[in-house]
């Protein structure tokens, strides 16, 4: 019985030795490189939690500088983002920022380039069609009609129709074709809320080129 046993053991060791022959290299390989696959997921997740940290606190201290007007340091800190951690959420805001100070400071082309960037690389859609919704502002200020037009063009999100139209209707004013204004400000009346304070503006665009508001309206947005 023994010598049975002995002999069945040492049929399914030289099965195992064949099979191993076979098939060891092949099955090394896959084991390694599941095992590196695995290592380079967790080191993945560790660089990009790492990444957030690191820009989430450039983004603190660019908030400080623009809460004090700092137009230098927070274009800078913006520009290092930029540089360094472009694909987060805090670059895009950073930038939407940075261009509002620059702007107000008197600084438009700065503006307009960093509200290029971000309509072009921000790491949201909203991001992108902000920038672009803002973009066209400053490019009108700046007398750039078609580039301003070509940027509107651009923002696709539903919820900035109403703005889009908006900022057509200003378009229109600075083309001289007041009919297509009045068309645009009460596309954009329409499609904003009437309890949204923006609404006051629009109506008094709208007011400017003899078109008068239902009072019902008015009274609504008040």
């Amino acid at each position: 019985m023994a010598a049975h046993l002995d002999l069945e053991e040492q049929e399914q060791l030289e099965q195992v030795k064949a099979f191993w022959k076979r098939w060891g290299n092949l099955i090394t390989w896959v084991i390694t490189l599941a095992l590196a696959a695995y290592a380079a997921w967790q080191g993945w997740n560790w660089y990009e939690r790492d990444q957030a940290n690191q820009a989430a606190a450039m983004y603190d201290e660019f908030e400080r500088a623009a809460q004090a007007g700092d137009v230098d340091k927070a274009s800078g800190i913006s520009n290092d983002l930029r540089s360094r951690f472009a694909k987060t959420g805090f670059t895009a805001q950073a930038g939407l920022q940075a261009a509002k100070l620059q702007f107000e400071k008197g600084k438009a082309d700065a503006a307009q380039q960093n509200l290029e960037w971000v309509a072009e690389h921000g790491n949201l859609p909203e991001y992108r069609d902000l920038a672009r919704l803002r973009l066209a502002g400053v490019l009108m200020d700046a007398k750039k009609l078609d580039e301003a037009a070509k940027a509107l063009d651009g923002v696709t999100a539903a919820e900035f129709a109403a703005l889009v139209a908006d900022r057509r209707g200003d378009l229109a004013l600075l083309q001289n074709k007041p009919d297509a204004a009045r068309e645009q400000f009460q596309k954009a009346l329409a499609g904003l809320e009437k309890t949204q304070d923006y609404r006051r503006l629009v109506e008094a665009k709208l007011a400017t080129l003899g078109v008068a508001v239902p009072e019902d309206a008015a009274s609504a947005a008040k």
